[in-house]
C-alpha cells in the first residue's frame, strides 16, 4: 500500500512510518520540523523528508491511507488537499486499531504508570516468545521500534495515551482502541489545555471504560477512590479486576517483590512501580502467563527510556533521569528515591515543559510534591511559554505553587545547572524530571561529573 504521513517527525509517528516501510508499504512523509533521534532513524531507512515543510504536490491519487499526526493543524495544506481529493485520512491510534481490530488488544491508560507497565507487559511476553503486535511512548532495551505490526501475532499491547488524536479527530487516543482488556492505573488531572475542568478530565475515563468491548475486562487500581467509582459504573458484561500495589520491600542487598510465598529481586525500585508490576501481573494471567514465568522474567526487567533511567553512577551517587511531569507522578518519583536511599543527600530538579505545568490554574496541584527531596529546584524556560502563548511566570508565584520556601526557581539553564554543580559533593542522589529538555542542556555529559566522586 502507498501510506503518506504529515506530521511524520512525531515520536510515534516516525516510529509507525518505519514499522510499515519494514513490512513492505511504500511510505513518503511530510514535517515543518523534525528532531532527533527521529530525524536520524528515518534517515537510516531512507525516509527523511528531504525538505522542512508542507507540499501539497505530495498529496496524489495513489495515495491509499494519510495518517495525521496530532502535530499539524487543521488548515494544514497537505491534510486539505486529502480532504479535498477524498483521500482516507487517520490518525494513527485509528489506523492501529483497524490493523488489529481482529486480535486481542491490551489498553494500558491512566495519568501515570502507563508506559511502564505498557514495557512490563511487552518485556513479560518477548521472555514468554509470544508475538505481539505493540505500540508505546517510549524506548525499551531490546526494542528496535516503538511500535510494531504482524501478520503474525494474535495479540496487540497498546499505550492508553488520553491526548487528543489529531486536529481533526477530537478524541482521545485511548478511546480509539476498544479495548478487550483495559487498564486504568491512576488518574491524576493532566492536559489543562484540552480538558479545562477536572470533571471534564475525568469523564474521558468513563468513555474509556465504555469503549472495552462486549464481555471485556477492566483491570484496575482498586486503591484509587476515582478509579473504584468507574470500575463500579463499568458495564455488566465487563469483568472487573482491582489490584492494590505489589508487597515490597528493601535491605543494603537491594529492592525486592514480595507475597506470601514469594520473593523475587528487583532492577527497579519504589511503591509507584510495585503498582505499576501489579497491573502488569493481572494482565499478563489474563494472557495465559503463569506466575513462575511472570516472575522469573520481571525480575530483569530494568526500566524504559527516562522512567527512573539511571544515567549515571559510582560507589558515592548516581544520577536518575524520569519524564515526569505531571504533579502526582513527580511526587511518586521523588519519594521513591527518597525511600530507596534515607541515607544519601536528595537533589531533585523539575523542568515545567508542558502547558498544564506552565498554567498558572494549574500550577497549584504541585504543591508538596517536591518536599521529599533536600533540595529541590524547578526550572521553565521563557522558549516554551512563548510557543504556548503563556503569560510570564512568576517565580515567587511558583515557589508558593510547590509550597516549599526552600525551592530555588530559575528560568536560565546555565544558572540553574551551575547552582546544581555547585552543590556536587559524595552520598549525593541527583533527580532531573521533565518532558522536555532543559533547554538543549548535555545532561549526560553534567551527570558524568556528578558523580565523579
Amino acid at each position: 500500500m502507498r501510506i503518506h504521513f504529515i506530521a511524520i517527525g512525531g515520536a510515534v509517528m516516525h516510529n509507525l512510518a518505519i514499522v510499515l516501510h519494514i513490512n513492505g508499504h511504500r511510505v513518503s512523509g511530510s514535517d515543518d520540523e523534525i528532531f532527533e533521534p527521529s530525524a536520524g532513524r528515518l534517515t537510516s531507512y531512507g525516509l527523511l523528508p528531504p525538505e522542512r515543510g508542507w507540499y501539497p504536490d505530495k498529496i496524489s491519487n495513489d495515495i491509499d491511507t494519510v495518517i495525521l499526526g496530532m502535530h499539524a493543524r487543521k488548515d494544514n495544506p497537505e491534510l486539505l488537499k486529502a480532504q479535498q481529493m477524498g483521500l482516507e485520512i487517520k490518525s494513527f491510534p485509528e489506523y492501529l486499531y483497524e490493523q488489529t481490530k481482529n486480535k486481542k488488544r491490551v489498553v494500558i491508560g491512566g495519568s501515570h504508570g502507563k508506559t511502564t507497565i505498557t514495557s512490563m507487559v511487552m518485556h513479560i511476553l518477548r521472555s514468554c516468545e509470544i508475538e505481539f503486535d505493540y505500540m508505546v511512548g517510549s524506548h525499551i532495551d531490546g526494542f528496535d521500534t516503538m511500535v510494531n505490526l504482524s501478520d503474525n501475532s494474535e495479540i496487540a499491547i497498546f499505550e492508553g495515551d488520553e491526548y487528543l488524536s489529531s486536529a481533526i479527530d477530537r478524541r482521545p487516543k485511548f478511546h480509539l482502541y476498544k479495548a478487550d482488556i483495559a487498564v486504568i492505573n491512576g488518574i491524576s488531572w493532566d492536559h489543562i489545555n484540552v480538558f479545562p475542568s477536572f470533571d471534564i478530565y475525568l469523564e474521558q475515563f468513563r468513555i474509556f471504560a465504555d469503549t472495552i468491548c462486549k464481555k471485556g475486562k477492566l483491570v484496575y487500581f482498586s486503591d484509587d477512590p476515582l478509579v473504584n467509582d468507574i470500575a463500579e459504573g463499568a458495564r455488566n458484561d465487563i469483568t472487573l479486576i482491582p489490584y492494590s500495589v505489589h508487597g515490597f520491600f528493601q535491605n543494603k542487598k537491594g529492592f525486592f517483590a514480595a507475597t506470601h510465598n514469594r520473593v523475587q529481586k528487583m532492577e527497579i525500585f519504589g511503591e509507584h512501580n510495585m503498582q505499576n508490576l501489579s497491573a502488569a501481573l493481572k494482565v499478563c494471567n489474563e494472557l495465559g502467563i503463569n506466575d513462575d514465568d511472570f516472575y522469573r522474567a520481571i525480575g530483569k526487567f530494568k526500566g524504559s527510556g527516562k522512567r527512573m533511567q539511571q544515567i549515571s553512577n559510582s560507589d558515592s551517587c548516581a544520577v536518575y533521569l524520569d519524564f515526569a511531569h505531571a504533579p502526582s507522578k513527580v511526587k511518586a518519583t521523588v519519594n521513591a528515591l527518597a525511600d530507596r536511599y534515607p541515607h544519601h543527600h536528595l537533589i531533585a530538579c523539575l523542568e515545567l515543559h508542558t502547558y498544564s505545568s506552565l498554567n498558572t490554574e494549574f500550577i497549584n496541584n504541585y504543591k508538596g510534591s517536591l518536599d521529599e527531596a533536600d533540595k529541590a529546584y524547578v526550572y521553565y524556560n521563557p522558549h516554551a511559554l512563548k510557543i504556548k502563548n503563556l503569560p510570564e511566570l512568576d517565580k515567587e508565584q511558583v515557589k508558593q505553587s510547590f509550597g516549599n520556601d526552600s525551592i530555588i526557581v530559575s528560568n536560565n539553564s546555565d544558572e540553574l545547572f551551575n547552582k546544581i554543580n555547585e552543590e556536587a559533593g559524595p552520598d549525593t542522589v541527583y533527580l532531573f524530571m521533565s518532558s522536555g529538555d532543559f533547554n538543549g542542556f548535555n545532561l549526560d555529559s553534567f551527570a558524568k561529573g556528578l558523580t565523579e566522586y
